[in-house]
């Protein structure tokens, strides 16, 4: 390997961020060693470390590049080990206030819909096929090893009852908490950074069901957006062994209840019928599962005038979004996608990896910026904590009025689902054209 930047790579935490990042890590360390708390399922099964894996998750299509990337093969397998192709736009019907349903067009791409268990298994074993990795599990890391000149040189963790030490040029926090990258800042004597929270307190409660045969039907899955009033919102994904895979979820503790009456009578609440049709004679496989989440959390790391060297945290780490909008998989590796980019320029320069952390917070602020103006919209309900943007109610005039005109324009709808996927940038809907549109048509809702 030509491109070395350093012996040995540590990743703290084997979620779909710390597995994406140990790959790319791999191409530039002789080896590379992820730790991982849980023990890991045989299967592809919930793991104790992550309660919420048993909630829906979505890949959107940017999130799947990225990982293909990485993983060139996972596309495939992921449809081996029973993944679900579905056709965007296309299979899964979208109801969102004031458009129920959206049209159903065909804009020429697919995603993948899965369990989180299926796709951290699929992600998990390809890892395993590196030579240079190494997958250890049941590791709990206690603290960061600090040289004097404070940058990060190891690690100290616990396994099988004992306390060990483990050398490493560079040390990534996917731990999802932070708390190591916390406390290290802290050992270092620099300050933390300063956080931006969006209180929601959302609460979901998900359900696996045998698909009832209903040739009538005219789609695969199901996502029904909460209106302002109600904050109760839910999807169905087709997943693995011909099931789907139900969430339904409320704002501010307004949650389903875990029984399964209940469940579906709370799905009855909705503004549609769409999917208490579906689950209401829909046999339950296993349990309904809760989770409750607090809030969406930024991290300011780029804002910090100092950070040791060795030390890279990543994904929720940094920024964690409400699980609603589907974006914490795929922001993660796009993500990891910047990191790549980074090691690519610093091959062959000297002290290569000084100054890492602070350039890789730059560079992905591009990365955040949109998924997190999308967490932001959950302030249209009344009781969201935190500071609501000055230009909110503008914005969300605006994203309004863009959804109407994008439920009539076919190419609108289709710049609207690149934005959403993670494909490009929102500024494609600031085009002097779409603006005009837009325009007129708030114009003619006032």
């Amino acid at each position: 390997m030509t491109n070395l930047l350093g012996t040995h790579a540590i990743v703290i935490g084997a979620g779909i961020a710390g597995l994406a990042a140990a790959k790319t890590l791999s191409s530039y360390f002789e080896s590379v060693t992820v730790l991982e708390r849980d023990a890991f399922p045989e299967r592809a099964e919930p793991r104790v470390g992550t309660p919420h894996c048993r909630q829906a998750h979505v890949l959107l299509r940017a999130g799947l590049q990225e990982l293909l990337a990485s993983f060139p093969d996972l596309e495939n397998e992921l449809e081996r080990a029973g993944a679900v192709r579905t056709r965007v736009a296309v299979d899964v019907l979208i109801e969102t206030p004031g458009i129920d349903p959206w049209p159903q067009r065909d804009f020429g791409f697919d995603t993948l819909c899965m369990t989180r268990p299926l796709l951290e298994f699929v992600v998990r074993s390809l890892t395993r096929k590196q030579a240079n990795i190494a997958l250890q599990s049941q590791c709990r890391v206690k603290s960061l090893q600090l040289a004097a000149d404070r940058r990060v040189t190891g690690l100290i963790y616990e396994h099988s009852g004992a306390t060990r030490r483990m050398s490493a040029d560079l040390v990534v926090d996917a731990s999802s908490l932070g708390n190591m990258t916390l406390e290290t800042l802290d050992a270092c004597g620099m300050p933390r950074p300063e956080e931006t929270e969006i209180g929601v307190d959302i609460v979901y409660g998900t359900g696996r069901f045998r698909i009832p045969r209903d040739e009538s039907r005219g789609w695969m899955g199901v996502i029904h957006r909460p209106a302002a009033v109600s904050g109760r919102g839910g999807f169905v994904f087709p997943c693995e062994d011909e099931s789907w895979q139900v969430t339904l979820n409320g704002m501010h503790g307004d949650g389903p209840p875990d029984d399964l009456p209940g469940f579906v009578a709370f799905a009855k609440t909705f503004r549609t019928s769409t999917i208490y049709d579906a689950v209401k004679d829909a046999p339950l496989l296993g349990s309904i599962h809760r989770f409750v989440f607090p809030n969406s959390r930024r991290r300011r790391f780029e804002a910090l005038t100092a950070f040791p060297n060795g030390l890279l945290p990543i994904g929720d780490v940094i920024c964690r979004f409400n699980p609603a909008f589907g974006q914490g998989m795929t922001v993660a590796a796009q993500e990891v996608g910047v990191l790549r980019q980074l090691l690519d320029q610093r091959v062959g320069t000297p002290s290569a990896l000084d100054g890492l952390a602070p350039a890789f917070f730059a560079g992905i602020q591009n990365v955040l910026a949109a998924p997190w103006s999308v967490a932001e919209s959950d302030f249209i309900y009344e009781k969201t904590r935190g500071a609501r943007p000055a230009d909110f109610v503008q914005r969300m005039k605006f994203s309004g009025a863009l959804q109407r005109v994008a439920a009539e324009d076919a190419d609108v709808h289709r710049l609207l689902i690149d934005v959403n996927h993670l494909l490009v940038p929102p500024t494609v809907l600031r085009d002097p054209q779409i603006v005009n549109k837009v325009s007129a048509r708030m114009a003619a809702s006032t």
